[in-house]
């Protein structure tokens, strides 16, 4: 795949506050997420528990979806297999000063792991990268789904999608449950957790029950290994990572101060975040 993505990262960026050409596409269909997060990306068990056992539990996101038939907590009809209400994990996406597509620099919800700088991402071509951002938008193409490329060109302009041809082996690849969706065993346990996710204020207790009960997941079925998961969200509760420092800090900052992306220097760079190239 080729596309332009220097001075973009729309994908990875919450940009619908500066045009009304990126819609709402994520709160369509069969299964709505609780959460407001735009473009979370999903990630895989093996992934999720790659960044838990390196220390980067704080920067996980869960993400529960919303459907006309399933789970009932909080007030919410929750998706579920088996009576089982059923979840995703992915990126937190805390406010940063960023300026995409020339803009001027505004608070907007972005990727734990994107440089507001450089506006590209300080983890990619290490094995923390998620599969999901390394395809993208491949999968889209395959399906016939637009991409988020397309949508930017559409709003601001540009050539962002420079081949439209997706690569060999792009589509959806069924995977198991455990895989990249998880059962949650107890729906009791969730009861105020849901009402919080979907008010946008979950707590680190809450996310680190379903990021522990993803982590603990046994590929192909609902069941949960106990020890794995009390080991599991043992570490997310203890993280403290110099993306979720820096992401605390971001949150205390938004909108309470002036959009300046190279305030990164101080509260990312200093903190211990990998450089990015740049673009020259």
């Amino acid at each position: 795949m080729e596309v332009n993505c220097e001075g973009c990262a729309g994908c990875c960026i919450d940009w619908r506050s500066l045009s009304t050409a990126a819609g709402d596409y994520e709160q369509q269909g069969r299964y709505r997420p609780l959460d407001d997060t735009y473009t979370l990306v999903p990630l895989s068990s093996d992934e999720l528990r790659r960044f838990v056992a390196d220390g980067f539990g704080d920067v996980l996101a869960p993400r529960l979806f919303a459907a006309d038939e399933g789970v009932a907590v909080d007030g919410h009809t929750l998706a579920a297999i088996e009576g089982t209400p059923v979840f995703q994990v992915g990126l937190r996406k805390p406010p940063k000063p960023v300026a995409p597509f020339d803009a001027d620099p505004a608070w907007l919800d972005t990727c734990v792991f994107l440089d507001p700088t450089t506006l590209q991402c300080r983890i990619h071509g290490t094995d923390r990268y998620p599969e999901a951002c390394a395809t993208y938008p491949g999968d889209n193409l395959a399906l016939d789904h637009e991409t988020e490329c397309e949508r930017v060109e559409a709003a601001f302009g540009g050539d962002r999608l420079r081949e439209q041809t997706p690569p060999d082996g792009a589509g959806i690849d069924p995977m198991p449950l455990g895989a990249t969706v998880f059962g949650h065993p107890d729906a009791g346990r969730l009861a105020g957790v849901v009402e919080r996710v979907a008010a946008a204020r979950p707590t680190d207790t809450d996310r680190a029950e379903l990021v522990a009960v993803a982590a603990a997941h046994r590929p192909g079925s609902l069941e949960v290994d106990r020890d794995r998961y009390e080991s599991a969200r043992a570490a997310v509760l203890d993280a403290d990572s110099w993306a979720g420092r820096a992401l605390d800090e971001w949150e205390r900052r938004a909108n309470r101060t002036e959009p300046a992306p190279s305030a990164a220097r101080a509260v990312e760079d200093d903190r211990g975040a990998p450089p990015t190239p740049g673009w020259d």
